[in-house]
C-alpha cells in the first residue's frame, strides 16, 4: 500500500469521524450530558488531528488542535456546554469539514471564518462569553496564511508539529509553587507495532513544563538476543506543570492501552496503574537526540551518570554503552520503515481504543463501488438469462413435471437469493444525507436571522446507495425552501403565539417496497392566493383557471416559479422546486405536498428502494407488452358490464364495492390505439398514485408476475412520456415499464410532456 492509498483511507475515516462529531454535538445540543458522548466528540477531533499531522496538513492540525482544547475544557467540566457554546462548536465542526475537504480535493477555505472561529474557541476555553456569530462573517479580509499563527502566550493552543525540528526541552520556566508530578512510563511492544513513538510522546510531554527524565535500560539484553519487535526501555519522569494530571494523561491517550503508565503528584504514595520505577535526581538529557531520534555519539552516553548506585549496574551500563548508538540507529531505521503505516495508525487510534466493541459488532471491509456495480450488473444479466432459460424450457415441455423444470425452479430461487444479497450490499442508511442537512439548516438560519431546529427520524432506514447519492440535491432545495419561505421570523412567530424557534422535521421510513421521505415544517404554510397570482403574472396559468387547493400547491413545481419578493443567495431566481420534481422523477419517484395555512407544510417523496430491479406485473396492451410496478397495484379486477358507467363524453367509471373509480384506458393514453377498448374484454388494475388517488388502469391481459432488471431508457435511447424505464423479458423481447403517476396524471387532463405548462394543458 503506497502513501496515496493510506491517505485516501485517512480521508474516508475522516468522513466517519466528522459524522460522529456532528452527531455527538447535536445530541449535546439536545441536552445529552453523557460523558461518553462528550468523549466521543473529543476523540473524533483528536483522531482527525493525529492523522492530519502525519500527512503534514498544518491548517487542519492547527484548527483541530484549538477545537480539541476547547472540547477538553467541556470534558473536564471547566466549560458548560450551553446552547451558545454548542452553536460555536457546530460552526467549528463545519469549518473542520471544510478544511478536511480542502486538504483532500485541493480547494480553498474561508480564512476569515476559520480565523474568527479560532478566536471564539480560544475565548470559550478561557471562560469568556461566546462572541456574536456575525463577528465571524463581518471580519475584514485576512492576509493569506499557511497555518494558524503560533501563540504568543501560554494558552496551550500551539499546534503540535509532527517532526523532530525542535528539542525536547520546555520553553516554559519553572514557576514558584508549580505542582510536580512523577510519571512512570513503560511501553509494550504493541505500542511500536501500531506506529507510535515513545520519543514523540516524551517530547509532547515536555511541552507541559520543566521536565527531567531517567531511562532505565536494565531489561536490555545483549545485541544478539534483542527481539526487533520487543520493548525494553522504561522511563521515570519528573515534570513541573500547572496543566494538571489530565493534561499529562492526554499526551498518552492513544498509547495508554499499550503501555504501563502511572502518574502521581510528587510526594504522594501508591500507584494507580502500571509499575513504579525508581527516580534519579540527575536528569537524562533528551536534547542529545538528533532529528531521527538517535544519539549522535557514544561518548554522550558514556558521560551519563550511572543508572543506579550499585557497581554491578554501572559496569553493565559501561559494557552496553558502545552499542547504544547502533541500537538507537537501528530503532530509527525500523521507525522509518513503519512511517508509511504511522498515518493509518494515527487515524485508526480511536478505533483501536474500542477494539473490543468493534469485534463484537462484526468486521467490515472497504470495497470499491465500481466492483459492486459490476457485480450487480452481472447478477442482473444472470436473472435475465435464467428467465430466458425458463421460458425456453416451458415452451418445449408441456408436462411441466420434468427434472429440468424442477432444477429450473431451484435455480430461480437461488438466483433471487443471490440478487437480494447483492442488492443488500449497496443498501446504506440515509443518515449521512440527513446529517448534511443539519449544516444547511444552520447556515440558512444564520443568513435569514431565524432560529430553527432540525429534527431527524428514521436515519437508519436503508436504501440503495445510488438513490442516496442523488437524494442530496432535491433535499437541499427543499430545506432551503422550508427555511426561507416556510418558517417565519422569531418576532412574527412570537406575535402569532408560536415558539420563536421554528421546527423542521425530516423523516424516512419504508412503505410498500418504497422509501418515504417527509420534510415537514411548522411555518406559515403555502399562501395559495399569492401562489396563484404569481402563476397568473408569469403566464403559467390562465386568469380564469379553476384549480383545486392541491393543484395550486403544485404550481410551485413549475419552471421559473418563485414567490420571493427579492433576489438573494437563498432563493428568488426561479430555480428550485422544479429541480426537485425533476430529480425525484429521474429516480422513479414522486413528490406530494400537503399544506395548512398558518400551520406548516409537508413535502412527501416516495422513492424506489433500488434503481436496479423491481417486482412487476407483465401485461399486454394493444399488442404491446408492458410492466406495471407491483408496488403501485392495489388489486386486479375482471370488469362486468353492470359495473361500468359513463361519465361525460369520454370518461368512464367502474363500481368497486359501492364506490366509483375512474377507468383509464392505458392503450388510449399512450396512443397505442385510436379508440377506447371495451372494458369487459380486458382486465382492470386498481392502482394508487401520490396525489392522484386511485385509478383503474385497463389492460388487455395479464401475462404474469416477475422480478425484472431495470434498464434506463434515457441513458440508452431518450425519454418517452408515460414510460419510466425498460427491461428484457425471458423471451428476449424488450418490455416498457409503465410510469403509473404519469398515466394517472394524463387521465386527469395533464399532458404527458413535462415541458408543457398548466396553461397549455388547459
Amino acid at each position: 500500500m503506497d502513501m496515496n492509498e493510506i491517505k485516501e483511507i485517512f480521508f474516508q475515516e475522516c468522513e466517519e469521524q466528522l459524522a460522529e462529531l456532528e452527531s455527538g454535538l447535536l445530541k449535546m445540543n439536545d441536552g445529552d450530558r453523557d460523558p461518553e458522548t462528550v468523549n466521543a466528540v473529543f476523540r473524533a477531533v483528536h483522531s482527525i488531528k493525529g492523522g492530519a499531522g502525519a500527512f503534514g496538513l498544518d491548517d487542519l492540525v492547527a484548527f483541530a488542535h484549538v477545537f480539541e482544547t476547547t472540547l477538553d475544557c467541556v470534558r473536564s467540566n471547566k466549560l458548560e456546554p450551553t446552547q451558545d457554546v454548542l452553536k460555536v462548536m457546530l460552526k467549528a465542526a463545519d469549518v473542520l469539514a471544510d478544511l478536511t475537504n480542502a486538504a483532500r480535493d485541493g480547494g480553498s477555505v474561508d480564512q476569515a471564518r476559520s480565523r474568527g472561529l479560532v478566536k471564539e474557541l480560544e475565548a470559550l476555553a478561557n471562560g469568556e462569553v461566546p462572541a456574536p456569530s456575525v463577528a465571524v462573517v463581518a471580519e475584514a479580509a485576512p492576509k493569506p496564511v499557511a497555518a494558524a499563527p503560533a501563540p504568543t502566550d501560554d494558552s496551550g493552543f500551539q499546534p503540535i508539529p509532527f517532526s523532530f525540528d525542535d528539542d525536547f526541552g520546555s520553553d516554559e520556566p519553572a514557576g514558584a509553587g508549580v505542582p510536580e508530578y512523577e510519571v512512570n512510563f513503560k511501553p509494550r511492544s504493541d505500542l511500536y507495532a501500531k506506529g507510535n513513538d515513545a520519543t514523540l510522546l516524551l517530547r509532547d510531554l515536555s511541552r507541559l513544563g520543566e521536565m527531567s527524565i531517567f531511562c532505565d535500560m536494565d531489561a536490555l539484553p545483549a545485541l544478539p538476543d534483542i527481539d526487533p519487535e520487543g520493548a525494553y526501555f522504561k522511563w521515570a519522569i519528573s515534570i513541573k506543570t500547572d496543566k494538571g494530571e489530565d493534561a499529562i494523561r492526554t499526551v498518552f491517550e492513544f498509547a495508554e492501552w499499550d503501555c504501563d503508565l502511572d502518574v502521581q503528584l510528587a510526594g504522594s504514595t501508591g500507584s494507580s496503574s502500571g509499575e513504579e520505577l525508581p527516580m534519579v535526581p540527575v536528569p537524562f538529557d533528551l536534547s542529545i537526540l538528533d532529528d531521527n531520534g538517535a544519539a549522535p555519539a557514544a561518548e554522550t552516553v558514556e558521560e551519563t551518570p550511572a543508572l543506579k548506585n550499585d557497581v554491578a549496574a554501572a559496569v553493565a551500563a559501561a559494557e552496553t554503552a558502545s552499542n547504544v548508538t547502533q541500537l538507537a540507529s537501528a530503532a530509527a531505521r525500523v521507525e522509518k520503515k513503519e512511517a508509511a503505516l504511522a498515518a493509518a495508525a494515527a487515524s485508526n487510534a480511536a478505533a483501536a481504543q474500542n477494539s473490543a466493541a468493534a469485534a463484537a459488532a462484526g468486521q467490515t471491509i472497504r470495497v470499491d463501488l465500481d466492483r459492486v456495480d459490476r457485480l450487480i450488473n452481472l447478477v442482473g444479466e444472470l436473472v435475465i438469462n435464467q428467465a430466458m432459460l425458463s421460458q425456453s424450457v416451458i415452451e418445449n415441455d408441456n408436462n411441466g413435471a420434468s427434472s429440468i423444470n424442477m432444477g429450473l425452479e431451484e435455480l430461480q430461487q437461488l438466483t433471487r437469493e443471490i440478487q437480494d444479497s447483492v442488492m443488500a450490499i449497496r443498501a446504506q442508511p440515509v443518515k449521512p444525507v440527513f446529517q448534511r442537512m443539519s449544516r444547511i439548516v444552520r447556515e440558512i438560519a444564520d443568513m435569514t436571522g431565524k432560529s430553527i431546529r432540525l429534527i431527524t427520524e428514521g436515519e437508519n432506514t436503508e436504501v440503495d446507495k445510488t438513490v442516496i447519492d442523488k437524494l442530496a440535491e432535491p433535499l437541499t432545495h427543499m430545506i432551503r425552501n422550508a427555511v426561507d419561505h416556510g418558517i417565519e421570523t422569531p418576532e412574527k412567530r412570537a406575535t402569532l403565539g408560536k415558539n420563536p424557534e421554528g421546527t423542521v422535521r425530516l423523516t424516512a421510513k419504508h412503505r410498500s417496497g418504497r422509501i418515504l421521505i417527509e420534510l415537514a415544517d411548522d411555518g406559515a404554510g403555502i399562501n395559495r392566493e399569492k401562489v396563484r397570482q404569481k402563476a397568473i403574472d408569469n403566464d403559467l396559468i390562465p386568469a380564469d383557471a379553476n384549480l383545486s387547493d392541491e393543484e395550486v400547491d403544485n404550481l410551485i413545481f413549475l419552471p421559473g416559479f418563485s414567490t420571493a419578493d427579492k433576489i438573494s443567495d437563498i432563493s428568488g431566481r426561479g430555480v428550485g422546486m422544479d429541480v426537485v420534481k425533476r430529480s425525484i422523477q429521474a429516480l422513479g419517484g414522486r413528490i406530494n405536498i400537503s399544506s395548512r395555512p398558518g400551520q406548516g407544510s409537508v413535502f412527501t417523496m416516495s422513492l424506489p428502494l433500488t434503481l436496479a430491479v423491481l417486482d412487476g406485473m407483465v401485461v399486454t396492451v394493444a399488442g404491446q407488452t408492458l410492466v406495471v410496478p407491483l408496488t403501485a397495484i392495489v388489486e386486479t379486477l375482471q370488469p362486468e358490464a353492470s359495473a361500468i358507467h359513463s361519465f361525460g363524453a369520454n370518461h368512464r367509471l367502474i363500481s368497486i364495492r359501492n364506490s366509483f373509480c375512474p377507468l383509464v384506458d392505458v392503450g388510449r393514453i399512450l396512443n397505442f390505439r385510436a379508440t377506447q377498448a371495451n372494458p369487459v374484454e380486458g382486465v382492470a388494475l386498481l392502482v394508487e398514485s401520490e396525489g392522484g388517488g386511485q385509478r383503474a388502469l385497463m389492460v388487455d391481459a395479464i401475462q404474469g408476475q416477475r422480478q425484472v432488471v431495470i434498464k434506463s431508457l434515457e441513458a440508452n435511447y431518450t425519454h418517452v412520456p408515460g414510460i419510466a424505464a425498460a427491461t428484457i423479458l425471458g423471451d428476449g423481447r424488450v418490455a416498457l415499464i409503465l410510469d403509473v403517476d404519469a398515466v394517472v396524471g394524463a387521465s386527469r387532463g395533464q399532458s404527458l410532456k413535462p415541458e408543457m405548462s398548466y396553461a397549455a394543458a388547459g
